[in-house]
């Protein structure tokens, strides 16, 4: 459960994070036979013995680890750190186990209290557990280059070297023992409890729309009903029943925005966003590259297709509920759970029959949650949990198109997080920007195989559209959502912002990021309250761009022929978080440094915005 540096979140290392904000898929109307997790190969069940012993032993076990090594590490041989790393990884996948139990219950049904009050009491019980460990990451980082270069000539312990260096990338933001403990020890009752605030408000709110109270998830997927009075009538519920919580909404987000602004003074990073930069290990400059040509880019991508979808729809002016609309001719049928499954997996097999094998585990076992039900999680993630049990995936399946993709997403990551488990529990997680590589490229591996077979030219239109949609949903609108953010935390630290004044900061990014076609009505200045990666992971959302127009620069190498590609490709998630950017693009002939790298990136979006002109 443990983070790298001294300023981590301090949730578990492997938690769920919900994929990119994407346009929900319209129906309502239940598909048949989806599957639900058995989250057994965890835990029996939340009352099982099992976990009262698994606690208690990693209580005794984190003890006398501490007693045997605290303040002992500089004088140990090479070979006896690496034994120290050892187990420190075995007590820390056990506590990983735990939390990963207790979060995947959560998100199932957050509505029920009993499941509530089970995922507080083993947040507080493991971050107890674990503050016995905090000696240890604090003890390595102070530990002199010489003296631990030194270390690091034993075989046995230069295995640990890409851990130790991503470590120590927090050394100069690392605070004293008393402090770093006090930190780890309150965050059950400081970000971790927000954050449950916010899920548990929004898994119960309601949202009067018609003679119906939807949850959030169902309304949110009226916004994409072929009906425009529908899609008007869910936006407005939506607005107003967000802006009379938007109080409870505005003060959780200014209390995490001044929790992160005084623990970044205390650490002297020199922005918001340097936390989460250094722990993605990618440079501020190189996500400030990515920002600036995604911006810069805005008119000939975000722009000009809703200018062209406006026409589509025969309106002078697009609404908010208006871009998520779908196109007219689109029936969109609902597609069964096994038709999505032999598209996903089909698509897999003809890149790697490999991936394919790895992605049909998922489906052949009760790996993936796929109903639709009151508290669940809304959205879709891809869980790791322990690479001793295997990854967990949860999405809302209403059998539209775009849930397919959603599928061909989360499979990827959970393929991704399969190969890396091999790397041991400290080293298979990868940082954010990479985390997303695999399974942006499901996604295009699963539309490229169907708009490939796709013949009918009206048709092939509206596909290539959808997927450009999704495109911008990842790119162009993950972009906005981050500098919203940025501009919110820049501001927070002059002083506590109203919720009237965080709307116009929302209102600034939305207008700049879609265009002069679309107007706004007032009841969207709420809808940023509902985006979970504001509270669970403030500035993750770059992510998504980073590895959308990684991807997209990846498969353009792989249309060109590039030799031994697959092998290259699964050797690079194999990799896990032992390699950086650098080191896993360079096989390609990439670089992500480099200004062009972005470009070549968004010009495949714009490519297939000009296939669409020419068309239309």
């Amino acid at each position: 459960m443990r983070q790298y540096g001294p300023h981590a979140d301090r949730s578990p290392r492997h938690a769920p994070s919900p994929g990119p904000v994407r346009a929900p898929d319209g129906a309502t109307a239940a598909v048949p036979d989806l599957p639900s997790w058995d989250l057994a190969d965890l835990y029996p069940g939340q009352d099982s013995p099992q976990i009262e012993a698994d606690l208690t032993r990693t209580e005794a076990d984190s003890r006398a680890f501490a007693a045997a090594y605290a303040g002992r590490l500089g004088q140990l041989s090479g070979r006896a750190l690496a034994a120290s790393l050892e187990e420190f990884q075995r007590i820390d996948e056990v506590l990983g186990r735990l939390m990963s139990y207790a979060q995947l219950r959560f998100a199932g049904d957050s509505s029920d209290p009993e499941i509530g009050r089970f995922y507080q009491s083993m947040s507080e019980r493991v971050t107890t557990i674990s503050s016995h460990l905090l000696f240890f990451t604090l003890e390595l980082n102070r530990l002199d280059e010489a003296v631990l270069d030194q270390k690091l000539a034993d075989p046995a312990a230069a295995a640990w070297r890409p851990w130790l260096r991503d470590l120590r990338v927090f050394r100069p933001h690392q605070l004293s023992d008393e402090l770093e403990k006090l930190l780890h020890e309150k965050e059950v009752t400081g970000r971790a409890a927000w954050s449950r605030l916010f899920d548990e408000t929004i898994a119960g709110m309601r949202i009067p729309l018609g003679d119906s109270q939807l949850t959030v998830s169902d309304a949110l997927n009226k916004l994409s009903d072929p009906d425009r009075a529908a899609r008007q009538a869910a936006g407005e519920a939506i607005g107003a029943a967000f802006g009379a919580n938007i109080r409870l909404f505005a003060l959780t987000t200014n209390t995490l925005a001044k929790d992160k602004a005084i623990i970044d003074e205390w650490r002297h990073y020199p922005r918001p966003g340097s936390y989460r930069n250094r722990s993605n290990m990618v440079e501020d400059e190189v996500v400030d590259a990515l920002v600036s040509a995604v911006v810069s880019a805005y008119p000939r991508l975000s722009h000009r297709y809703y200018a062209l979808k406006a026409k589509w729809l025969g309106l002078p002016r697009l609404q908010h509920w208006d871009r998520n609309a779908p196109l007219p001719g689109d029936d969109d049928r609902i597609i069964p759970w096994s038709e999505a499954r032999s598209r996903v997996l089909g698509a897999y097999g003809a890149f790697s029959p490999e991936l394919a094998e790895i992605g049909a585990r998922f489906f052949d076992r009760p790996w993936i949650d796929a109903g639709l039900r009151p508290g669940k999680a809304s959205g879709a993630f891809a869980h790791p949990t322990v690479p001793s049990a295997h990854p967990y995936i949860l999405m809302n399946y209403h059998g539209r198109t775009r849930d397919v993709m959603t599928l061909a997403h989360e499979l990827g990551h959970g393929v991704h997080q399969v190969l890396a488990a091999g790397q041991g529990y400290l080293m298979s997680g990868t940082p954010l920007t990479l985390a997303e590589t695999a399974s942006v490229f499901g996604e295009m591996l699963t539309f490229r195989a169907l708009l490939d077979a796709e013949t009918d030219p009206a048709r092939r239109r509206i596909m290539l559209a959808g997927k450009v949609e999704d495109m911008l949903n990842t790119v162009v609108r993950q972009t906005a959502f981050y500098r919203f953010e940025t501009l919110l935390h820049d501001e927070r630290r002059q002083g506590e912002l109203v919720p009237e004044r965080i709307g116009e900061l929302w209102m600034q990014v939305q207008t700049e990021s879609l265009g002069p076609v679309f107007d706004f009505t007032p009841e969207y200045r709420a809808f940023w309250a509902y985006i979970p990666h504001f509270v669970h992971s403030p500035f993750y959302v770059y992510a998504y761009a980073f590895g959308d127009c990684l991807v997209n620069a990846l498969y353009a190498v792989f249309q060109d022929g590039h030799r031994g590609f697959q092998a290259k490709y699964l050797d690079m998630l194999r990799a896990g978080g032992t390699k950086r950017h650098k080191e896993l693009l360079a096989p390609f002939g990439l670089d992500a440094s480099e200004p062009a790298f972005w470009t070549r990136g968004l010009d495949i979006i714009a490519g297939f915005i000009d296939e669409l002109e020419a068309g239309a």
